[in-house]
């Protein structure tokens, strides 16, 4: 694996855990007494169920590459947007811009690794 290869599945973990956070945040932050358990627990709990069978490296139900893209950007765009509506503007451009460099610059390797001919 690159140097750069190395960096971008690194950032992207941490890109991860923010959108997760994030989702978090805005269910806590939006919901009041059981609903605001219900929406801090129930929305980061189902963007990792829709990460793990879709996006993950070992995915359940691995999808193509520009269908996994637009899964993982829905899904930044809503952790991104959570932040927004909780009054966390700049946290959600930067997890916005974010996800969507590091989704598509990881997108983009794995073309160019999978374009390659096999090592000897």
């Amino acid at each position: 694996m690159s140097g750069l290869r190395g960096v971008t599945l690194t950032v992207r973990f941490l890109c991860e855990l923010a959108m997760l956070a994030a989702l978090a945040y805005w269910g806590f932050t939006v919901g009041d007494g059981a609903g605001a358990w219900v929406l801090g627990i129930g929305a980061p709990l189902l963007a990792a169920i829709v990460w793990g069978a879709w996006v993950a490296p070992k995915a359940r139900w691995p999808v193509p590459i520009p269908t996994r893209v637009v899964i993982e950007l829905a899904l930044f765009g809503a952790a991104a947007g959570g932040l927004a509506v909780a009054g966390q503007p700049l946290a959600a451009v930067v997890l916005g811009v974010a996800g969507l460099a590091t989704s598509l610059l990881n997108a983009s390797q794995e073309r160019k690794a999978s374009d390659r001919p096999p090592d000897p």
